[in-house]
């Protein structure tokens, strides 16, 4: 089974069901599935094949859906960008990627300009119509390269003879973020994507009356398998938000009675703080989701309090199509937990030596299933570290419990060594979290010549009168003192990535630099 012959059936079987809403439009899965046809169609006439890599910079829309598995049903590997990367960031994964064909926004388009001298293997370049607008593109060298998301459709037919897909075919390069050096290629075949989507459909207990909300971005693994292919697996409804506002997202529960809402911490944060939303209005909720990062375990609990519905934590990474864990349904959910595997998914905690360690002990994550990626694009070394006897070591730093429930304790690479103890930025965090008037928090470890590494802490408040003595005093009640921050920094907001995760080393960066300059003035 494949995506395209699960759109096709879904297609001729409940033709007339609602694909998905985009800005109060909808589209049946019977439109929806002619549409993937011709954009595959389109492509091919431009010469686009089977194994040619086309990239996707797009915003959450019908465009991305379309893009996305109509390149599927043709074979191409589609490599998924965030929009909002800046020219160098967007050159680097289009020629590290190989890319043959550009779908983006049309306000994109000048920004492809500049780095189109280093796009040798850039072909083409399909522009989807923006409301912002932009300079006359007739004016661009690549100009001759363009041609417009509607056209392409125009000129695609329903007679398109689709080749044979092979489960291990490649379908997807997700570049990692590259928080140490370049940005790391997850090459995902069909049969990881598929059976990742499967696999979460099964165990959410996903049918087609579910509606669910898909607001995180399309273009992250998160969006990709649980909010996108999961519900077009089941054949349910997909609610298209382009981007989140807590305003929205309550207007569609009103609207649309959703059932299913996945988000990440702050989106979390931001619907509990919105002053306007109405419980009722998401009372249709069956339950709420949460990953991308460690959601705080006072946040959970007063969100699920106000508006009275589960959320259930879990946990994934690009190179695992990504899903590997969550809070079951059907079985005791435990806050501040990841959950169980997931069907068809092995998780276990290792020690450097790759032994499983006791329940209860911190060691590295790793995983093993059908989910798992075929390698990083072009990097045989990388893939050769990450991936070893079919095991993916993950980084993350993690315990088990008697009930086989994870619970990840922090990124390997972000534990804070303090005076020979060992100092878990989460647990910093889950501390400040608690405090009434911090919103938000982030903990890292800078370097210190008497400790080795000193503890700092970024908080965002809602009470603007607070001072650091008043939170470095809280910080002693409910912390040990080699745990303690040396340093608290209040800001009005901490930096995000576009999935909305907390970007840890920003603030690191920006916390060093400011200890040097301390340095030189002193």
């Amino acid at each position: 089974m494949s995506f395209s012959t699960k759109l096709h059936e879904n297609a001729k079987y409940s033709g007339s069901k609602i694909a998905y809403y985009f800005k109060d439009q909808s589209s049946t899965y019977a439109e929806l599935n002619q549409a993937i046809t011709q954009f595959a169609s389109g492509l091919e006439k431009l010469g686009i094949k089977k194994g040619d890599h086309i990239a996707l910079l797009l915003d959450n829309s019908p465009q991305f859906v379309i893009s996305l598995h109509g390149a599927f049903r043709l074979g191409a590997t589609v490599i998924p960008i965030n929009p909002i990367y800046t020219a160098n960031e967007i050159g680097y994964i289009l020629n590290n990627g190989d890319v043959k064909a550009v779908v983006a926004l049309k306000s994109l388009i000048p920004l492809l300009e500049q780095k189109q001298t280093l796009l040798s293997k850039v072909e083409h370049y399909v522009y989807v119509e923006t409301e912002q607008k932009t300079e006359n593109l007739e004016s661009l060298s690549i100009y001759s390269k363009l041609k417009s998301f509607t056209n392409l459709m125009a000129s695609g037919n329903l007679n398109f003879q689709e080749p044979e897909i092979h489960g291990e075919d490649v379908a997807v390069i997700l570049y990692t973020s590259g928080t140490t050096g370049k940005p790391k290629g997850a090459m995902l075949t069909h049969k990881n994507l598929y059976s990742n989507a499967m696999d979460v459909s099964h165990d959410l207990k996903m049918t087609s009356d579910d509606r669910i909300i898909t607001v995180l971005p399309m273009f992250h693994a998160f969006c990709l398998t649980d909010c996108l292919n999961a519900p077009i697996v089941c054949g349910a409804t997909i609610l298209i938000v382009p981007k989140f506002s807590p305003k929205e997202i309550f207007r569609l529960g009103k609207k649309y009675k959703p059932t299913i809402f996945f988000g990440v911490p702050t989106m979390y944060s931001f619907l509990y703080q919105f002053s306007e939303g109405n419980p009722e209005h998401l009372e249709a909720l069956r339950f709420c989701f949460s990953g991308g990062a460690s959601l705080p375990v006072s946040l959970l609990r007063n969100f699920e309090d106000k508006f009275n519905v589960v959320i259930l934590e879990g946990y994934g990474l690009s190179e695992t199509s990504p899903t590997t864990t969550f809070n079951p349904l059907d079985r005791e959910r435990k806050p501040g937990s990841i959950g169980t595997s997931i069907i068809h998914v092995e998780n276990k905690v290792v020690n450097e030596l790759g032994e499983e360690v006791p329940v209860g002990e911190v060691g590295e994550l790793i995983v093993r299933g059908p989910n798992v990626m075929k390698g990083y694009y072009k990097m045989p070394e990388e893939t050769k570290r990450a991936i070893k006897d079919g095991w993916l070591y993950t980084g993350d730093l993690a315990t088990m419990d008697e009930d086989g429930y994870f619970y990840i304790v922090d990124r390997k690479k972000d534990l804070i060594i303090v005076g020979g103890y060992n100092v878990y930025p989460r647990e910093v965090e889950e501390a400040l979290y608690h405090h009434p008037d911090i919103v938000e928090a982030a903990v890292f470890g800078i370097p210190d010549s008497d400790r080795s590494e000193a503890v700092v802490a970024y908080v965002v408040t809602k009470n603007p009168f607070i001072t650091e003595e008043q939170l470095h005093a809280y910080c002693k009640e409910h912390l040990a003192k080699y745990k303690l921050p040396s340093v608290i920094e209040m800001i009005e907001e901490l930096p995000k990535s576009g999935t909305g995760k907390i970007l840890r080393r920003v603030l690191k960066e920006q916390q060093v630099e400011k200890m040097r300059g301390a340095m030189l003035i002193g």
